[in-house]
């Protein structure tokens, strides 16, 4: 299996960096997996006490790998993915020690979810977000989860039906963004510095003041929305909206 997530450690810090230039870090399979163990293999070290969630190339996460989901994948198939999509949101919210995301570059759809479940988030100035799921017929279902604990009722009912694309300046405003920065490695390291002077009992308990409500709601709620994902990507309409995407075409929603 391809590397699709390296894995660094300097001193208190453990990186895990986003590597999948070849779909622009799309949450495929692999990549979901591989997240999955670098996040395991950092809590597995008594001297880590931050992770930094960061990227190659010009896209911090492109959300589902379409290619993927448009393969004809069978609807036991698609609710495992949406299951593993939830399981990976609640782990980073579930870990010991906070995660700082690291964006410098393109988020859009799951991507967002990502950073949503994530501690701290610093963005550079080249980072641009949103949510385009309602463009190829399907909803920001699963990561609702951590985006609409996040940020602001009005940024959420805009965003979530317009797909428009936004910057670090409204996403510092909505709440999804912790720090908009020109030096992202700057903002980081100072970010992950006052943390390191944290224990590891008092880091975990912190965190975990403030992820408690969210992880009920995935209780509450995640085999719901997970329903509701197979169910969208199931459909017509998001068969069609997917090819379109894939094709580089509009879509011909009048035709289903």
């Amino acid at each position: 299996m391809s590397t699709r997530v390296r894995y660094a450690v300097d001193g208190p810090v453990a990186r895990l960096t986003l590597d999948s230039p070849h779909n622009r870090n799309a949450l495929s399979a692999e990549l979901v997996e591989q997240l999955h163990q670098r996040l395991t293999d950092a809590v597995a070290d008594p001297e880590v006490r931050a992770v930094v969630l960061d990227h190659t190339g010009g896209t911090f996460c492109a959300g589902a790998d379409l290619g993927q989901a448009a393969g004809g994948d069978a609807e036991q198939a698609l609710r495992a993915n949406a299951v593993q999509m939830a399981r990976l949101l609640r782990r980073i919210l579930e870990l010991r020690v906070p995660v700082i995301a690291a964006v410098d570059g393109h988020a859009r759809a799951g991507g967002l979810g990502l950073i949503g479940a994530c501690d701290i988030v610093v963005a550079g100035p080249a980072s641009t977000f949103a949510l385009t799921e309602v463009r190829i017929g399907v909803a920001p279902s699963i990561i609702s989860l951590t985006l609409l604990p996040k940020i602001t009722a009005r940024a959420a009912s805009r965003y979530f039906v317009t797909g428009e694309r936004f910057g670090p300046a409204e996403a510092v405003q909505m709440g999804l963004v912790t720090v908009a920065a020109d030096d992202v490695d700057a903002a980081v390291a100072a970010l992950t510095d006052a943390i390191a002077k944290g224990s590891p009992q008092g880091l975990a308990a912190a965190k975990a003041l403030t992820t408690a409500s969210i992880l009920r709601g995935f209780d509450e709620h995640a085999d719901e929305l997970a329903r509701q994902t197979v169910e969208l990507f199931s459909s017509a309409e998001a068969r069609e909206g997917m090819r379109a995407f894939l094709e580089k075409r509009p879509p011909r929603w009048q035709h289903l």
